[in-house]
C-alpha cells in the first residue's frame, strides 16, 4: 500500500510540531521563570554559542565520530559472530546468554574508567565503549532474526531438497536481515553517546572533553552547544542507517506495496 505525499507530509507535521512546542516552553522557562543563562540558557543563546564555537565543534567532533564509527563497526563485527555462533549451536547459546545479559548489567560509567586505566586515553577505551553499548541490541535482534523461521517452514523447504547451509543462506540469512537493522538503528543512536560517556571520564579530545571543560567554566550556553552536536550527529548516522536498510530491503517495499 502506497502513501501519498499528503500522509507523507502530515507524518513529517507531528515531529515538527513536537520540537517547536518544546523549544517554546523552553524559551518561555528559560526567560521568565529562571532568567539566568548560567543555569539554563535560552534556546537562542545556545545557537548563538554553536555558531560561535561551530570550528571548535567541528574539532572534537571529528574526534568523537571516528571513535563512534570504528566502534560500531567492530561492534557489528562481534554480533554477527555471536549471534551466528548461538543460532547455529544451542548448546553455545545456553553459554554465551548469560554473559550477553551480564555484559548490560554492569553499569557503563563503572567500565569506562576500568578502560581507561588499563588501555590509557587513547583511542581504545573509547571504542570499546561504544562496542559494549552498541553490540547488545544488535546480537538480540540479529538472533531474533535468524531463528524467524519457524520449524514448518524449514521442513516445507527441507522437503524441497534444501539442505542446512541452503536453508540458512536462502531463508533464516534474509529474514534477519529486518532484524539487522533494527538494531543497527539503535545502536547508531546510542554509538555517539558511548564514545561521549568515553571522552567525558579521559580523554585529549572530543565532545566529551568539551562539554566537562564547559561545565567546569559554567559556560551552560556551550555545554547545549555540544548536547546539540551530539544530537545532530546521533540524528545523521541514524538516517545513514535508515538509508542503507531502505537500499537493503527493497523487496519489502515492493511487497507492501503488493498489498
Amino acid at each position: 500500500m502506497k502513501l501519498s505525499p499528503k500522509s507523507s507530509r502530515k507524518d513529517l507535521l507531528y515531529p515538527l510540531a513536537g520540537i517547536i512546542i518544546f523549544l517554546l516552553v523552553w524559551q518561555l522557562v528559560a526567560s521568565f521563570l529562571i532568567n539566568k543563562e548560567w543555569l539554563l540558557p535560552t534556546p537562542g543563546a545556545v545557537i548563538v554559542a554553536f555558531g560561535e564555537n561551530l570550528p571548535l565543534i567541528w574539532h572534537h567532533s571529528l574526534y568523537t565520530l571516528a571513535e563512534a564509527g570504528l566502534g560500531m563497526i567492530l561492534a557489528v563485527i562481534v554480533s554477527l559472530g555471536i549471534a551466528l555462533l548461538m543460532a547455529l549451536s544451542p548448546a553455545i547459546k545456553k553459554t554465551l546468554y548469560p554473559l550477553l545479559l551480564g555484559s548490560q548489567m554492569v553499569p557503563i560509567i563503572v567500565l569506562a574508567p576500568l578502560f581507561i586505566i588499563w588501555f590509557g586515553y587513547g583511542t581504545l577505551p573509547k571504542v570499546l565503549v561504544v562496542i559494549l553499548i552498541c553490540f547488545f541490541p544488535m546480537t538480540i535482534n540479529i538472533l531474533a532474526g535468524l531463528n524467524a523461521a519457524d520449524n514448518e517452514t524449514l521442513s516445507f523447504y527441507r522437503s524441497m531438497g534444501m539442505n542446512d547451509k541452503q536453508l540458512f543462506r536462502m531463508i533464516r540469512l534474509p529474514l534477519a536481515l529486518p532484524h539487522f537493522f533494527s538494531g543497527l538503528r539503535i545502536s547508531a543512536v546510542y554509538s555517539v553517546m558511548g564514545a561521549v560517556i568515553g571522552e567525558w571520564l579521559g580523554a585529549q579530545a572530543g565532545l566529551g572533553l568539551m562539554l566537562i571543560r564547559a561545565q567546569n567554566a559554567f559556560n551552560l550556553p556551550l555545554v547545549f552547544a555540544a548536547i546539540l552536536a551530539i544530537i545532530i550527529w546521533s540524528a545523521l548516522i541514524f538516517g545513514l542507517v535508515k538509508i542503507a536498510e531502505s537500499r537493503c530491503l527493497k523487496w519489502r517495499k515492493y511487497l507492501n506495496d503488493e498489498k
